[in-house]
């Protein structure tokens, strides 16, 4: 379907779906792509040559060009826009209808409605998404469960921010120009288009996560993107907030830089670790022993390394006005009370620590899992909205400091770790290519970046011929092993064959392959997600 001469839709129709894709908002994501996508395409070339120089080299240092920005103690954000002063407790889901009525009334300040990592991309979830989030501002939304029990949204719902896709990921089912639409400015366009002046109206602003970013270009093009779409929709200029999550490696080493260049739009930055750890081992998993990990459940954020990438955060983010978001808390309340008490207590004990170590608030996958946060940083914060007073200027990180994964407290992976990453990583796979972004395995929600993480893992350990714990080598054949047990027991519990054989193709191609895909969902996307609409006869 052409709504525009320069647009054309190939997802297929749904009900309401034209109240989102308007000629005058396909119009408006023309002009985006317009005048941003060909330095889009360019930054994504540098990704690339970058990638591989790191591989070369397998050394990182903070930029000797971008030292005057470092140096430079006169320089602040815009910092937080109205309803974003007080951040301590953020929930995060796919913006489902049920989810979002479930986030807006759970208690949280702000929930992140997340179109990236926990919403699988089928054309359905992300103009659905947009729909919902539209019915959200306009306070119309509600759900009925089948057993009709009604939910609204109450007199104090969270604070809305919206998470687009990453630079990398194409939008297929909607082309401008015949070419795939880029999935961020689709994300972005379609939410500021419906509902930036009405988030203004109700005394709030349009506000986003902005994932992926590798470094400050990156970062100067979203800024560049936000004050030509202000200037193209009457907003005043500013109106935009967005917090930047340091969730590459790169990244980790540009964190002034980054809100340098979004300092008239920034409210802060996010710690989020697991995409974190997968960019690290992603682009050093070639470099040998030196850089391998061990099992992820033993990778807790008190780990030197990653203890110097969050003090790193808070120190930058405090120093600028900006506020330091923690990581995410991902654990499901279980019917059973002892393993909820265990679940709980670790949950509590993160979210201490963070509070203690000068985050302004933190991330929760659940809605039981509010009430724990929110104890834990009002134990620090009081009546206060944030501890931006706490500027950490005992903090001094070097570059060896953020690299220094030899200085680790634990050992070797072990087989049972493996046997997890194959599981988490076949079973939210198959979750993914069904429709569901955000899926909840053994006890814990998760997402792309666990995926991620999981088949760098094993792709890491089997390249290396790493030695488990156990004494076991962990080779191709092991690994293949593992796939076809954990595809059985799949298929035992009901899971759709097609969908599981699918998983297991995706997860040999990019975990076992010579080389290491920089993301799994790109590939998975093109070949098993694009649906597009038979044409009328």
């Amino acid at each position: 379907m052409t709504l525009t001469s320069r647009t054309e839709i190939l997802g297929a129709p749904e009900d309401r779906f034209e109240e989102i894709l308007t000629p005058e908002a396909l119009r408006f994501l023309t002009r985006l792509h317009d005048a941003f996508a060909g330095r889009r395409d360019g930054l994504l070339a540098e990704r690339v040559r970058r990638a591989a120089e790191l591989a070369a080299t397998g050394t990182l240092d903070f930029l000797p060009e971008t030292r005057a920005v470092r140096e430079d103690p006169t320089w602040r954000v815009a910092g937080a826009g109205p309803g974003l002063a007080d951040r301590r407790v953020e929930i995060t889901g796919p913006p489902e209808r049920r989810m979002t009525v479930n986030a807006l009334n759970s208690g949280a300040r702000v929930w992140l409605a997340d179109f990236e990592d926990a919403t699988s991309p089928t054309w359905h979830n992300l103009v659905s998404g947009q729909l919902n989030l539209l019915d959200a501002v306009e306070r119309r939304i509600d759900d009925t469960t089948p057993e009709g029990r009604r939910y609204r949204i109450g007199d104090t719902p969270a604070t809305i921010v919206v998470r687009p896709r990453g630079w990398h990921l194409d939008e297929a089912h909607l082309l401008v120009d015949g070419r795939p639409a880029i999935g961020a400015l689709v994300d972005f366009g379609l939410y500021l288009f419906h509902c930036g002046q009405r988030q203004i109206d109700r005394g709030h602003g349009p506000y986003f996560y902005l994932p992926k970013l590798e470094n400050h270009l990156e970062a100067r093009l979203w800024n560049d993107v936000f004050t030509f779409a202000q200037a193209e929709l009457g907003l005043p200029h500013g109106t935009i907030r967005a917090t930047v999550l340091i969730e590459t490696i790169t990244a980790a080493f540009e964190m002034d830089e980054i809100l340098y260049e979004l300092r008239e739009h920034a409210a802060g930055m996010n710690a989020g670790r697991w995409d974190y750890l997968f960019s690290l081992i992603k682009n050093f998993a070639g470099r040998g022993p030196r850089f391998v990990l061990p099992d992820r459940s033993s990778l807790t954020m008190t780990q030197p390394f990653l203890r110097a990438y969050t003090d790193l955060l808070v120190r930058t983010c405090h120093r600028r006005g900006a506020h330091a978001i923690g990581g995410m808390a991902a654990a499901i309340p279980s019917r059973d009370p002892d393993a909820n008490e265990a679940a709980l207590a670790k949950v509590r004990l993160d979210k201490e620590r963070e509070a203690g170590d000068g985050f302004d608030g933190s991330w929760v996958a659940h809605p039981g899992l509010v009430a724990t946060c929110r104890t834990a940083f009002d134990a620090v914060l009081g009546d206060r909205p944030n501890q931006l007073d706490q500027t950490r200027e005992d903090v001094e990180v070097t570059a060896a400091d953020l690299l220094a994964v030899h200085r680790l407290t634990v050992g070797l992976p072990s087989e049972q770790g493996l046997r997890s990453n194959v599981a988490v990583a076949l079973r939210y796979l198959t979750a993914w290519l069904g429709g569901s972004g955000a899926v909840a395995v053994f006890g814990l929600m998760e997402d792309v970046a666990t995926a991620e993480i999981s088949r760098c893992q094993i792709w890491q350990w089997q390249h290396h011929c790493t030695r488990l714990t156990g004494g076991s080598l962990v080779t191709p054949d092991l690994v293949r092993r593992l796939v076809d047990r954990e595809r059985s027991a799949l298929l035992a519990e009901g899971a759709d064959p097609a969908l599981v054989d699918d998983a297991v193709r995706i997860l040999e191609e990019t975990a076992l392959g010579a080389d290491l895909p920089a993301f799994l969902t790109t590939e998975a996307y093109a070949r098993h997600l694009v649906r597009t609409a038979a044409p009328a006869l």
